[in-house]
């Protein structure tokens, strides 16, 4: 059993248990934020200092108002490969993402993940779990050892720009058109632990989470940034001990999250789930006194 997947099972107490072995191992067993919300503004422009540009795209990207987001998230260990492809977007101004997630053949459960995440919480519901349909778990990301960044499958778009306001080093590659778009490549590395400072409140949290579970501290990333500084795709690479402790390189699980952005400023359908639809795992009765 690997560190993430184990530390799910212990976190949170018995009520939880089930449900996150049912629902969020499923991403891993498979291998074996913050920022401005105001309107988007005229004069924002990609800097000519790659660390610069970098480091504002957050809160460059999180001005326009809202994005439709692809993800995908490779998860690698010397045994198994596993791929996660996710659609879904992203509301910058009310701080609220959804994301429909592809379980791939192998993992833990099968079907759809559907994830909700706000600044410090995220919802999860996935058609195959232990849990009546239709219902969703609520899980603060305090609670997961990743923070949420690639265990329920893919990186939430606001995590992962905003891990890039920790970025210590930065390099232009050159100049690339994708989709029609002329965008600037650069790569380089961050610390999340400065990421999640940056960032701040519960935006920050669950970049503080994986920055302390994370072996490889200083994060490999490339990202491809407009004319004005805005986000449109972002290729972090994290790496977790498959065992619990391990240094080897042979236990260690390699997982690359690719985050796309497209479609700035178009409605995103998302909203928090009511308490009513909130599954809570019964108490298990107490054992009869002898």
């Amino acid at each position: 059993m690997n560190k993430l997947t184990q530390s799910h099972r212990l976190t949170g107490g018995p009520a939880r248990t089930g449900a996150v072995a049912a629902v969020l191992v499923a991403a891993l067993t498979a291998c074996g934020g913050g920022g401005s919300h105001s309107s988007e503004s005229a004069a924002d422009q990609l800097s000519a200092d790659p660390l610069t540009a970098v480091r504002s795209s957050a809160d460059i990207t999180g001005r326009t108002g809202s994005a439709r987001t692809a993800t995908e998230l490779v998860t690698e260990s010397a045994e198994k490969k596993a791929v996660f492809n996710g659609t879904g977007g992203y509301d910058y101004v009310n701080r609220i993402g959804k994301l429909e997630i592809n379980v791939p053949p192998g993992a833990a459960t099968t079907g759809k993940i559907v994830e909700v995440t706000l600044p410090g919480t995220v919802y999860l519901q996935n058609s195959a779990a232990k849990i009546p349909e239709g219902k969703w778990v609520k899980l603060d990301v305090r609670q997961l050892p990743d923070g949420n960044l690639v265990s329920s499958g893919a990186t939430d778009p606001a995590s992962a720009a905003g891990a890039l306001r920790g970025v210590l080093k930065a390099e232009l590659v050159g100049s690339e058109t994708v989709n029609g778009q002329d965008l600037k490549h650069y790569k380089g590395t961050l610390d999340l632990a400065k990421a999640a400072d940056a960032t701040g409140g519960r935006g920050g949290d669950g970049l503080r989470m994986a920055a302390q579970t994370f072996t490889a501290k200083e994060v490999p990333y490339e990202v491809w940034l407009d004319a004005q500084g805005r986000l449109h795709k972002a290729v972090e690479t994290f790496t977790f001990a498959g065992v619990a402790g391990s240094k080897e390189a042979k236990d260690q699980v390699k997982v690359t999250s690719t985050v796309s952005l497209t479609d700035f400023g178009a409605a995103v359908d998302a909203s928090e789930p009511g308490a009513a639809d909130i599954y809570s795992m019964p108490s298990s009765p107490s054992p009869s006194p002898k």
